[in-house]
């Protein structure tokens, strides 16, 4: 079982149409699962580029 190691939720929010329809949407995190240190976490992947 690989641990979390970001506190990075979805970003909820409306699409808008031209016409101001509006439509629930939800952007998820970009999560990766990296080995660092013989050990498997997952982060987000701006937090895995710095690690590297």
């Amino acid at each position: 079982m690989a641990k979390k190691t970001t506190n990075k939720k979805p970003l909820a929010g409306n699409k808008r149409s031209h016409a101001l329809n509006a439509t629930r949407m939800v952007q998820k995190p970009n999560l990766q699962k990296k080995t660092i240190d013989g050990k498997k976490v997952i982060t987000s992947a701006r937090e895995a580029k710095k690690l590297k």
